[in-house]
Order: C-alpha cells, then structure tokens, then sequence
C-alpha cells in the first residue's frame, strides 16, 4: 500500500504535481502516465459516484470507501485525499482521519467550511471560527496513527473575509499541526506572492483549477514561489466529461452511429486494466 514517508520525503524535492483522479480507474491511469502523487478529489467524487454536485451530499463513509479503492489502485504512489470540512464536530474529524489513515491514504486535506460545504471556486461559501477550524486540524493531528500521515489544513476564508484572513486563519492552522497549508481561491498572481512570501519555508499547497478563481500558473512558476503541492483537480473529471456527451450524442444521433472521437482500443484497455495479471 501507499507510504506516507514517501509524500513526506516526495515534498522535499521541489514542486510536487499531484493531478486529481475520482476514482480506482483513474487513479491507475495517472500512475501509469507518471504521476509521483495522486489527489482524490472530492468535486469528482461527488460527481462519478452520485452524479451530483461538490455540496457535501457526500457521506464520509462513502468517501472513506473511496479512498480506500483509489489507494489500492494508486499503491506504491501516495494518494492524497480530500476529507471536506471532516463530515461533523471534533470526533468526526477524528475518525475521518483514522479511517483515511487505515484506507491506505498518505495525506488527508481538511477545511474550514460549514456544513454543508461548497467547492473551494463556488460562490455563497461559508466557513466556521478560526478556533473551531484549529481544533479540527489539532483534534487530526492527534488522531493519526502514524506522525508520517500529513494534514493538509485548507482555509476558504480568502472568498470570504479576504486575503489578510486567510492569512491569519492559516497561521493559527499551522499553529495547530498541519503539515501543508492550502489557502484555497487566490484571485491574481500577486495573491499566490503574497501567500508564499508570508509563509515562506512552509509547505504550500496551489491548486489550479480551470475556469476558477485562481489564475492558472505552471508547476515551475508556483515552485519558484514556494509553492511544494500543486494540484490539478479537475482536468480530468472534465475532459471525461466533455468526451462523454460526445460519444453519447454521436451514438444516438441515428446518422453518426460510431462517433470519431479518440480512444483507446479494447486491448488497450484491458492492458490498462491488468487483465494479464488475473490470468492462470
């Protein structure tokens, strides 16, 4: 299964590029196109396994069982994974991260939204007291089993109360035990600066996210910054999604049967699949 010290020692090494999957199959595809990191997304959870949007209509026992499914196709690479606002109070926090640690995930992310919660680029987000958002990511740091699972401590204070809170929420995370900080949705470049500068040295996370509130930098332009996580969370749930219409549109448009879209081949697939390792 997944390392923790591998993600520990992985962040240490410059910008770290950990694009999303949503779940076990593209997990495996992005470990096969290189990926030193994997990032379960949970706007692509919501998505893939309910079909519905990033809102908190996720249980925590679903998610858990999804973590669980991305870290074993994922495994030896480190899957970092999004535990939302941690689905409750302090002992729900607290049993999250117990069961992420046990699912085989090496990170768990965690924010200060209310319940429930929005994705990180929506409008109309809400988030809890500074010192509600440091109990959570103090009660985490406690909770796990092993001191190499790390916390990801995210704010979305920044939509909120602006950058200057963000800022000092993230501190007080810091404070509390988290391992990376994540200020979610800087609206300019001179935002990410700003952030870097003021936690220089600290390991940062920077999430891009097409057509969202954050300009879309490189991963070398963000580690110049200081920046260890960069995170691509949705570029694939996206694109899937876009081929998807397109194959089922072709295929019940009565005058386009086999729609010509890019693909891989039914061989290709099952070699993506494993399905020569299953073979007596």
């Amino acid at each position: 299964m997944n390392s923790p010290a591998t993600l520990r020692e992985l962040l240490k090494q410059g910008p770290l590029i950990a694009p999303g999957a949503y779940d076990a199959l593209t997990a495996r595809i992005a470990v096969q196109a290189g990926a030193k990191a994997v990032y379960m997304t949970g706007f692509g959870v919501a998505g893939s396994l309910l079909g519905v949007p990033d809102i908190g209509i996720v249980s925590a026992t679903e998610m858990s069982d999804r973590v669980r499914a991305l870290a074993a196709a994922a495994a030896p690479v480190p899957l970092i994974a999004d535990g939302d606002n941690g689905h409750g109070g302090i002992a729900n926090v607290e049993r999250l991260v117990r069961a992420y640690e046990q699912a085989g995930a090496a990170c768990i992310q965690l924010e200060d939204q209310v319940l429930p919660k929005r994705c990180g680029h929506m409008d109309g987000k809400e988030v809890v007291p500074t010192e509600e958002g440091a109990a959570k990511i103090r009660a985490a740091a406690n909770a796990r089993m092993n001191s190499d699972f790390l916390i990801i401590a995210r704010t979305d204070a920044r939509s909120v109360h602006g950058l200057d809170e963000a800022l000092r929420r993230a501190g007080a995370y810091l404070k509390a035990g988290a391992d990376l900080l994540f200020i979610e949705a800087p609206e300019s470049e001179r935002e990410l600066e700003q952030i870097a500068s003021h936690f220089h040295g600290v390991p940062l996370v920077a999430n891009m996210v097409e057509n969202g509130k954050t300009p879309l930098l490189t991963a070398a332009e963000l580690g110049a910054l200081g920046y260890a996580l960069i995170l691509y969370p949705v570029s694939s749930l996206l694109a899937a999604a876009r081929t998807a219409q397109r194959v089922y549109a072709g295929l019940l448009n009565q005058n386009e049967p086999h729609p010509v879209i890019e693909k891989v081949t039914f061989a290709q697939y099952n070699e993506i699949v494993g399905l020569a390792n299953y073979r007596t």
